[in-house]
């Protein structure tokens, strides 16, 4: 079996990263950083904070395709957050909350463009997510690793996994 990465932005990482977690067939997740400048080497969590670095907040995960398809996680990643808000979730505001997935292969961005198209006419507003080539992953420091198996908490999640 030859595991797979998806990355995906959509809003506080905390959350979700809980959320892929409790999916069947993600081997691991690991919170971090990307799609920023890259005049920001290994960006802080508080470099990110201010807007300037460009940075996303974002889970990347590992998986077994085998077990479960990356359209999956893709119906996932739009049920569980709004898609059609620009720089925010629900009370989080900035650019690093930004909608995104960041695509690893040319198979992951056509199944991206083509849920993103589906999943539109789901809704009345227009979505805002990107959809871009993954970059270089700054792995969040170690203190938001799995934040929610730490501290029981996280930031609003909207479980569904259906």
């Amino acid at each position: 079996m030859k595991a797979e990465k998806a990355t995906f932005g959509m809003g506080c990482f905390w959350g979700s990263e809980y959320i892929f977690n409790q999916v069947s067939g993600v081997i691991s997740t690991k919170v971090g950083y990307m799609g920023g400048s890259e005049k920001y080497k290994n960006p802080s969590y508080e470099q990110v904070c201010t807007d300037k670095t460009g940075h996303i907040e974002v889970v990347q995960i590992e998986f077994n395709p085998k077990k479960v398809s990356y359209k999956r996680l893709l119906k996932i990643f739009w049920k569980n957050h709004d898609s059609t808000t620009m720089n925010r979730q629900g009370p989080d505001i900035g650019s690093q909350y930004k909608s995104a997935i960041f695509y690893h292969s040319n198979k992951q961005k056509k199944e991206a463009e083509s849920s993103k198209k589906e999943f539109q006419k789901k809704l009345d507003k227009k979505i805002v997510t990107e959809i871009v080539k993954a970059k270089k992953f700054y792995p969040a420091e170690d203190y938001h690793q799995k934040y929610f198996e730490k501290h029981g908490q996280t930031c609003h999640v909207n479980l569904d996994l259906s």
